[in-house]
């Protein structure tokens, strides 16, 4: 008798893929709101992480915000810690539009402070007036940045040698040559700072019209707020209305189609390279200019770096550069007074990683599929 045995197929398990897709377009509310997402994030990560110290993060939060923005002698402090990370953070803006990656931003204020320096201290006859004086030293400034982005602009459309490596490279070169003034012929008595420069290479503070205006007694915020904000307008009106700011997106989109369509390449790149290494520069002589009044070694806190990240989060957009610079001014501001310390540096290391971790969920989509 023969047995018939019947064996039964079980259905192949299925299985599970996840695949990253380049989006092909981005919704326009998600371009919009994508700032303000990546922000709460990093706050959230950050409250994660105060809690893991012993912190309370709605107090800290809370103390800093009030630190910063609470009265009117906040808002002057974090406007003076605004002014050069807006001018820095527009000149940073300027090369990533055409995808140069400028990261030498802070050598380039380096720069920028030191000519000013040489004209407030050395350069110039005295008795000149204040006018003239401060903006000589601007141009100084910003032709220093200017020089030291030229190089690295140079080597890239020359030679196609990395921005990243040559603009951080001459960062180390321009800390140690602003060290060696500072200890060496215009040193002060031998410490690490030059004299402090004459009162006609200060930049005028809202202070001094307090005879005029009452409210402004005390208020130490200087007028280099309007140069950074009237940049920031120039900078929206060459990117939205000119054709040489098209010329730099069409470059950055595609740099192939570009020089088929007859766009000098070589030249776009020194120039924008020249311009931002410039404003690195002018953020450079405000500071010393309109708060440090000297030339000193560590004087910046390291705006030029933080401006890469302000460009980042304001997605490029010069305007929206203004309120991302006072955010992170205000950090600072509140990090100079609350315990633990380092927060602002803490929270702007999570932003950075934020952000870039939300560039590419905004490049990019999840799609899983089940095969």
């Amino acid at each position: 008798m023969a047995t018939q045995t019947t064996q039964s197929t079980a259905a192949p398990a299925r299985r599970t893929k996840v695949k990253f897709e380049r989006r092909l377009e981005q919704p326009r509310w998600l371009r919009y709101a994508s700032p303000v997402i990546l922000i709460i994030a990093a706050l959230l990560v950050g409250a994660l992480l105060l809690q893991m110290v012993g912190a309370n993060p709605w107090y800290v939060y809370s103390q800093m915000a009030t630190i910063a923005f609470g009265d009117l002698y906040g808002w002057s402090d974090t406007t003076i810690k605004a002014t050069p990370l807006i001018l820095a953070g527009l000149g940073v803006a300027a090369a990533f539009r055409m995808r140069l990656w400028n990261i030498g931003a802070e050598g380039q204020l380096l720069i920028g402070a030191f000519m000013a320096a040489g004209v407030a201290l050395h350069w110039l006859p005295p008795g000149m007036s204040q006018w003239v004086v401060l903006f000589v030293m601007a141009v100084a400034g910003f032709a220093g940045g200017a020089f030291w982005g030229f190089i690295p602009g140079l080597l890239k459309a020359k030679l196609n040698i990395n921005e990243i490596i040559t603009t951080l490279m001459l960062t180390y070169i321009a800390f140690q040559w602003n060290n060696y003034f500072v200890y060496g012929p215009w040193s002060e008595r031998g410490f690490g700072l030059t004299p402090q420069f004459p009162k006609t290479a200060w930049l005028p503070r809202f202070t001094d019209f307090a005879s005029s205006v009452p409210a402004f007694r005390g208020v130490t915020a200087h007028m280099g707020i309007f140069v950074a904000i009237g940049f920031a307008v120039i900078f929206w009106f060459i990117w939205k209305y000119t054709k040489w700011g098209f010329e730099v997106k069409v470059i950055g989109d595609n740099p192939r189609a570009a020089r088929y369509a007859g766009i000098n390449l070589t030249r776009n790149i020194i120039l924008v390279m020249m311009i931002s290494g410039g404003m690195a520069g002018l953020a450079g002589m405000v500071e010393v200019a309109g708060v440090v009044h000297r030339l000193q070694e560590r004087f910046s806190p390291g705006y030029g770096y933080t401006a890469i990240i302000i460009a980042w989060l304001a997605k490029l957009n010069p305007l929206a550069i203004v309120p991302v610079a006072y955010l992170f001014g205000g950090l600072l501001v509140g990090d100079d007074v609350i315990q633990p310390a380092g927060i602002a540096r803490m929270l702007q290391g999570v932003i950075l990683f934020v952000v870039v971790g939300g560039e590419l969920l905004l490049q990019y989509r999840i799609r899983v599929e089940r095969a």
